[in-house]
């Protein structure tokens, strides 16, 4: 696989532009290319504004999620790129799975490299996954994620039964009674763009959000995520995996009962609606 090196981040505001206006698939295989932005420095005043609107204290470590900040550019950057087979526009987050093996620190010089991975047939279109590394100055790996998204109605691409299968989705094992009440506010969509960039328009346009096939106006998958590891901060170690797989779109506004539990290793949660469908499964280990 071939590395381009970039030599700014890439400005998302311009990356949706080109993918509103193409909003078409590509080619019939992924690049074979990975994008890496070095030097990168996470501002402290951009972490505090995140931390309010994910619900993390402000002034202690940096949120385990806020990498991904740092990640998204690239994988629009990626995602928009003529040659790549599947339409940003709607592209719906399914799972996502953190390894942290420390906390990056604030002003810290940081490489940030991104792929895409496993193309595969889903049942009703196709996904991908993104693949993130975060190295620090000596090269070590601080952090990395696999994003697995999803497009409805794209056409699965050949050869998809050779691809790999994803590894078994989290069971996470909690009780029937919830620990939390979460109400969804009818912004979220549009607070988290501010802070994140991503703007696709599920999260922040009714109509659009209806157009791509959803009920409505959703939460973004990364802001539920990071909500829950707010409520479970100070309560792993620093260095773990969480997996998460978002199983039902979270309506803004809305209201969801979040469940918890201590296992053996670290924690298990469920985000679940007030019919009982779940929202999201998550499990966390220390490593």
């Amino acid at each position: 696989m071939k590395t381009e090196t970039l030599d700014a981040p890439p400005t998302l505001g311009v990356l949706y532009g080109r993918a509103l206006l193409t909003a078409r698939s590509g080619g019939g295989a992924l690049p074979d290319r990975r994008l890496e932005l070095a030097g990168v420095r996470i501002d402290a005043d951009a972490v505090a504004d995140y931390a309010h609107v994910c619900g993390f204290g402000v002034g202690g470590v940096v949120p385990p999620t806020y990498p991904h900040m740092l990640a998204f550019p690239l994988q629009m950057r990626l995602m928009t790129d003529r040659e790549f087979p599947l339409p940003a526009p709607g592209m719906v987050h399914l799972r996502n799975v953190i390894t942290q093996h420390r906390p990056p620190e604030v002003g810290e010089p940081l490489t940030v490299a991104v792929h895409a991975d496993r193309l595969a047939a889903h049942p009703k279109g196709a996904q991908v996954d993104l693949v993130t590394e975060v190295r620090d100055a000596d090269g070590t790996g601080v952090w990395g994620s696999r994003s697995t998204y999803f497009v409805r109605g794209a056409p699965a691409p050949e050869g998809a039964d050779e691809v790999p299968a994803a590894p078994p989705e989290p069971e996470p094992q909690v009780g029937r009674l919830p620990h939390a009440i979460w109400t969804i506010p009818a912004d979220i969509g549009r607070r988290y763009a501010a802070v994140s960039g991503d703007v696709n328009p599920i999260h922040v346009n009714g109509l659009a959000a209806k157009a791509f096939g959803m009920p409505g106006m959703i939460a973004h998958g990364m802001w539920t995520k990071a909500r829950a590891l707010a409520a479970l901060a100070g309560r792993h170690g620093p260095a773990f995996t969480v997996d998460v797989v978002f199983r039902a779109p979270v309506r803004a506004p809305s209201k969801a009962y979040f469940h918890t539990a201590a296992v053996d290793g670290g924690w298990d949660a469920k985000l679940v609606s007030p019919k009982g469908k779940d929202h999201l499964l998550l499990t966390l280990r220390d490593a």
